[in-house]
């Protein structure tokens, strides 16, 4: 099959980073064992928290449930690996809070869990049925956001799915564990797309790639065959991959500010998750593992591992050789996005598409003690959501909280392309989320006062 070529179109802003992916891009996934423990969190996604399905003392198999969550947003977590639950309480976790976490000791059977069923052939299944299976997978989007994928795939009836796309453009720098899915699972990957596309009644499926990935197009384009399915690629700029900005390159669909894909009659999925809801529909195996890219200048052996969800980023690292010099930095994730990690006896999580580490010259920074504004407009022209950047950060830094919604901050998706362009290293990003957090707590300190009110009115509140 051929490839199809988006080149024409450009993004709006972006940047032009050092990739680095030579250094992991050939080495192949490999499998890791987990450590003797391992330490699951109840938060591994967008959404409301799962509450722990077990107690200490419990045994537990590979696939079995651990926690879960009424909500609607949210997504089940099981366990990686058979043994015993020795504890449930606060853990270290990547986002650099103690979440509440479930310990099991891992027995090194991996026995599963005897009550995993293949879903059934999904070309026979429902659409609703095909979203149930999703869920009580625990599939959320692998790209680092970690959004409830069976969410993503109940659009409501008025927002109709015309086109779903596969976002492989993997536009991050530094990490190619998408890319070496499409390599050696390019199949899986277009099974994913596949049953993505009957959940939500799509009839047109996209594997959107970046041209710096040559050999990804050449295998899915050889793998794939049909069924209203293209590849295509795409001109190389970071941020490429984002929703918002993939779906305006490929389809000319610009989202609504405030809106979602589904608005424009698009949903978006990353590599990682349709290559597992494929697995899933083949296997009964629900999220239980990833790939996760372990890279970075002083990693001695950069490399894609699948790994077990609760695996510590130390042994991650220590199956790649360990360091070769002391880390300035390690992230979750890559640089433009990536999370700083203060420690390395965090878990492996559902949204762990990387663990980077990077040298004390490449971190070394002076950061300014308050903003600093030379009125450049660097950070205005890289901002793929015609934002300004430096005015949302100086409304922040000097609590304008009205300033900030006026200006549409929540349209922002930190990719973090102001701060890397900034000639004074204003730290933009970082103010924009205190902006959007405090803007955050605002609105739900609103809405919980007026609920009290409202109950208050019907009879029921503590003023009647």
């Amino acid at each position: 099959m051929s490839v199809a070529s988006r080149l024409f179109r450009r993004v709006r802003g972006g940047v032009h980073p050092p990739g680095h992916k030579n250094l992991s891009a050939e080495a192949a996934i490999r499998e890791i064992a987990a450590p003797s423990t391992i330490t699951i969190p109840m938060q591994q996604h967008i959404g409301a928290p799962c509450i722990p399905r077990v107690q200490k003392g419990d045994e537990v198999f590979v696939g079995t449930v651990i926690g879960d969550s009424d909500s609607f947003v949210s997504a089940p977590i099981h366990s990686s690996v058979s043994g015993k639950v020795v504890q449930v309480a606060p853990q270290p976790h990547p986002t650099g809070r103690d979440i509440l976490s479930v310990l099991i000791e891992n027995d090194g059977e991996y026995l599963q869990d005897p009550g995993l069923t293949v879903p059934g052939p999904w070309e026979d299944m429902e659409s609703a049925d095909i979203r149930r299976a999703v869920r009580d997978a625990g599939m959320v989007g692998l790209g680092g956001a970690a959004f409830p994928t069976h969410v993503k795939l109940s659009p409501p009836r008025d927002y109709p799915i015309d086109t779903v796309i596969i976002n492989g453009a993997e536009c991050e720098p530094f990490l190619t564990s998408d890319y070496r899915l499409m390599l050696e699972h390019p199949e899986d990957v277009l099974e994913g797309l596949q049953i993505i596309m009957r959940a939500v009644g799509a009839a047109r499926g996209i594997v959107a790639i970046e041209d710096n990935k040559p050999q990804a197009l050449k295998r899915m384009a050889t793998a794939n065959r049909g069924g209203g399915v293209e590849v295509t690629s795409l001109a190389t700029r970071y941020p490429q991959g984002a929703e918002k900005v993939l779906i305006a390159s490929l389809l000319g669909r610009e989202v609504p500010s405030g809106g979602l894909p589904m608005h424009v009659g698009v949903v978006v999925n990353n590599t990682g998750t349709a290559y597992a809801i494929a697995r899933y529909f083949s296997t009964g195996m629900p999220l239980v593992e990833r790939v996760v890219t372990v890279t970075g200048s002083v990693v001695r052996e950069p490399s894609n591992l699948m790994v077990r969800i609760g695996t510590s980023f130390a042994a991650a690292v220590e199956a790649c050789g360990w360091f070769n010099a002391p880390p300035g930095k390690v992230l979750m994730g890559g640089p433009m996005m990536g999370l700083a990690q203060y420690t390395l006896e965090v878990p492996v999580i559902k949204g762990t598409s990387g663990i980077l580490a990077l040298s004390y010259r490449e971190t070394e920074y002076t950061v300014p003690s308050e903003p600093i504004c030379i009125r450049c407009g660097r950070c205005v022209d890289a901002c793929p959501m015609g934002l300004i950047p430096t005015y949302l950060a100086s409304y922040a830094y000097n609590e304008r909280w009205d300033d900030l919604a006026r200006l549409n901050i929540d349209d922002c998706f930190e990719c973090g392309c102001c701060t890397y362009v900034c000639p004074t290293k204003n730290p933009l990003v970082q103010l924009i989320k205190t902006g959007k957090t405090e803007l955050a707590r605002r609105k739900k300190r609103m809405e919980s006062r007026a609920a009290e009110l409202a109950a208050g009115k019907d009879g029921v509140g503590d003023g009647e």
